[in-house]
């Protein structure tokens, strides 16, 4: 399908969480200066968003019409609605699995398992007889702190690979220059929602800590933030303070949370005082009224710091990689809760906000507004749009480069090999059955039962 910049651009966006389908859906909006129709996809697995998480991200789609797919039903999608853009909201590996099953798409007369350029082929569908390609987009949620390396080279392949700040976008070209990989695919952007109204200062009457579902992992870590968060609300009762949570019990995000907040506040002695409260919802509603973010290493201090909210970085358990706060390295936003205790309000520095793409600062391009942030992306689609034809998908990782770790991750996805012919009738009814009920129990195991069992063997 040849598109163009007038036209309704017609995009897929494939999550596996609830945090990567509000990324994958809004930068899908912000793609196009026209109209874009939107066609949304969950791939199933262990974090598949409920419907209350997806409504609660606040993305402008009709959750009714978001589709829960295999990786190989997906690829099917794709060669059947001839799509001009795919995004890729997915982790790494999942999103190295995809681009070789499109890759395998559009290899015209590819066998099963390898492409004609002798990539992997991923043959989990017909080839399609199409010779357009869709422009496939992917990218990080929000902070980059682990797994540079890794996380980068599973994501090479795709026509774009976006970057949230020029901090990023120079770190991603450093990751592929160094291994020989092509680097014209990183391109410059901002988180996708970054927004709403700037603080209008005044007094401290909200105090927000943003929790997060792994950091700190440990019981004790856990215990001690939330400890403190509620002795800073008895201490100043005069303020309004909330534990911000991504999740309910039971629901997974993008990483799994073992111990809850809301479970271990249940336990804590003395009880919560009247003005701590634990609240849910988007991010942004609850930013409209708060005067103090806190965090340790959160994507919502971006969100914060692009509002110019006081935001405090905690180092109450060391400034450590395992935490991801050393990413905020030079920003000012470090503090202690003795130092909040005390009426400490952090000061984000100006130029450390303008690498990371946020408030002042502009976008990744090093200067400007917000509004601009997307327009080196969209300038980048369109010209592959408008190309006669796109180049074929050529992953870093092929079975030439990476004999030992590629084939693992196709066959986690199962894209290693062509599936059985369609079955119909009755067999297909049984089938599908036993897969729901396979998926029921898979989903029970490892959202309920696994973490308790993880939490006896700590007794």
């Amino acid at each position: 399908m040849q598109a163009s910049t007038s036209d309704v651009l017609r995009v897929a966006v494939i999550a596996d969480s609830d945090t990567r389908w509000k990324w994958g859906a809004l930068t899908a909006r912000r793609l196009s200066v026209g109209e874009a129709e939107l066609s949304g996809f969950l791939l199933r697995g262990r974090a598949t968003p409920t419907p209350r998480q997806l409504a609660e991200v606040g993305a402008g789609v009709d959750t009714a019409a978001v589709r829960e797919v295999t990786g190989a039903e997906f690829l099917r999608a794709v060669e059947q609605d001839g799509y001009d853009v795919v995004v890729l909201a997915l982790v790494g590996g999942a999103v190295q699995a995809m681009l070789h099953g499109l890759a395998a798409l559009g290899s015209p007369g590819a066998a099963a398992g390898t492409a004609a350029d002798g990539t992997s082929a991923a043959g989990t569908a017909a080839v399609s007889k199409s010779a357009r390609r869709p422009v496939v987009v992917t990218g990080y949620v929000g902070v980059v702190y682990e797994k540079l390396a890794d996380g980068l080279l599973l994501r090479h392949g795709a026509d774009v690979v976006l970057a949230n700040s020029l901090h990023d976008a120079e770190r991603f070209r450093a990751v592929y220059e160094g291994v020989g990989a092509d680097a014209s695919a990183v391109t410059g952007s901002a988180l996708p929602f970054l927004g709403g109204a700037p603080y209008a200062g005044g007094a401290l009457k909200t105090v927000v800590f943003a929790a997060q579902p792994s950091v700190p992992a440990s019981r004790d870590g856990r215990t001690y933030l939330l400890r403190r968060l509620v002795e800073h609300a008895r201490l100043h009762p005069d303020r309004e303070v909330l534990l911000k949570l991504r999740s309910q019990p039971g629901e997974h995000t993008t990483h799994i949370e073992e111990l809850p907040y809301q479970k271990l506040a249940e336990k804590l002695p003395g009880g919560l005082p009247a003005n701590f409260r634990l609240v849910y919802g988007h991010m942004g509603d609850v930013l409209d009224r708060t005067d103090l973010l806190v965090t340790v290493s959160s994507t919502a201090a971006l969100e914060s710091l692009h509002r110019g909210i006081p935001t405090a970085v905690l180092t109450d358990l060391g400034i450590r990689e395992a935490l991801g706060n050393h990413h905020f390295l030079g920003s000012g936003c470090f503090a202690s809760w003795d130092q909040l205790d005390s009426g400490a309000s952090p000061e984000a520095d100006p130029a450390w906000l303008a690498r990371q793409g946020v408030a002042a600062g502009g976008p990744a391009s090093g200067g400007g507004s917000y509004d601009t942030a997307f327009d080196a992306v969209r300038e980048r689609i369109a010209r592959l749009l408008l190309a006669p034809r796109l180049p074929p998908i050529e992953p870093y990782y092929t079975h030439v480069t990476a004999p030992g770790y590629l084939p693992g991750i196709l066959a986690r996805y199962r894209l290693d090999a062509a599936p059985a012919a369609e079955t119909g009738g009755v067999r297909r009814v049984v089938r599908d059955a036993v897969r729901d009920a396979a998926r029921g129990a898979y989903r029970h195991g490892v959202q309920r039962v696994a973490p308790v069992i993880r939490r006896m063997g700590e007794l």
